[in-house]
């Protein structure tokens, strides 16, 4: 089911990524709720939360990658992560 805010996502998302980690997470994860409502555009017999999670997953490390347990933002042009947690 979509997330209202990021106080309702999971406490393991909530622990682990940073705030703004936290809120591309549950966009992605709401656009993709909406967007394969329809059970013919989802891949094989996934269900509408495990694409919904894999999407949102795919977007939150698109800006940030995991350094040891610390998800950081990545940076451009090679210079050090800036950690975030």
């Amino acid at each position: 089911m979509p997330y209202e805010s990021e106080k309702e996502l999971p406490n393991k998302i909530r622990e682990r990524l940073p705030e703004h980690a936290q809120e591309i997470f549950m966009n992605a994860y709401n656009n993709a709720w909406k967007q394969y409502e329809d059970p013919a555009k989802r891949r094989d017999i996934e269900s509408r939360e495990e694409v919904a999670n894999r999407v949102a997953w795919s977007a939150v490390k698109n800006t940030y990658e995991k350094k040891g347990e610390k998800w950081v933002r990545k940076v451009e042009n090679n210079k050090e992560s800036e950690i975030l947690v």
